[in-house]
């Protein structure tokens, strides 16, 4: 194999690697999916998957994604997902 293909699929690896470390993207897509099914939730709770569903996608665009999935996570916590 010569130098230039072994660089460039560890360049390959290293992005690919990057890229699906976080799926902050997913995760808001599955808090909105849930929200859209009425969850029988309270209003304090409903309120909260809101707020961590707005937290988790400002935190998503200034690129702090492990936050992001963080908060994300306690969203998703209370409506139940995995």
């Amino acid at each position: 194999m010569k130098l230039q293909q072994l660089i460039a699929i560890a360049t390959l690896a290293l992005f690919s690697s990057t890229a699906f470390a976080y799926h902050c993207t997913t995760d808001m897509r599955k808090i909105d999916v849930a929200m859209e099914k009425n969850p029988k939730l309270s209003e304090a709770q409903v309120a909260e998957v809101r707020k961590f569903r707005a937290e988790g996608e400002v935190l998503h665009k200034e690129g702090k994604h492990k936050e992001s999935v963080e908060i994300l996570g306690k969203a998703m916590s209370v409506l139940g997902i995995k």
